[in-house]
């Protein structure tokens, strides 16, 4: 720590809890596309420069799956509604439209165990 305030170089992974590690792996790898850059008991998908998706099985860590997360990851793409149809043509559903907050664009969708995701892109900058 410095001062006050941890020092955090930045995120290696998110962690999702899933209930069957093949058919999520298989979701994550060939549904949505992700680089898989971990196997076995600890799938993980590289998602962008700077962080990755890992899956975690709860039973493998002496733990119970107890509900997937319901805030979304928002996967930043180029474009949401052309990443939507692509993603609906391999038979994913959307939670409603896609919604523009008038700073960016987002559809919400969920992975096989139920955890929320969210293709996302800001179109306007950050207010100071």
């Amino acid at each position: 720590m410095l001062a006050d305030r941890l020092l955090v170089e930045r995120v290696d992974f998110v962690s999702v809890p899933v209930t069957d590690l093949d058919r999520s792996t298989a979701f994550y790898r060939d549904t949505l596309g992700l680089e898989q850059i971990g196997a076995g008991a600890w799938p993980e998908f590289q998602l962008g420069e700077n962080v990755s998706l890992y899956l975690l099985d709860p039973t493998n860590i002496g733990q119970e799956f107890t509900g997937p997360h319901t805030s979304p990851i928002a996967l930043r793409v180029p474009d949401v509604e052309a990443a939507r149809r692509d993603l609906e043509a391999k038979g994913i559903v959307f939670a409603g439209d896609t919604f523009d907050t008038s700073v960016c664009h987002m559809a919400h969708f969920s992975d096989p165990d139920g955890n929320v995701l969210m293709l996302h892109r800001r179109y306007a900058p950050h207010e100071s």
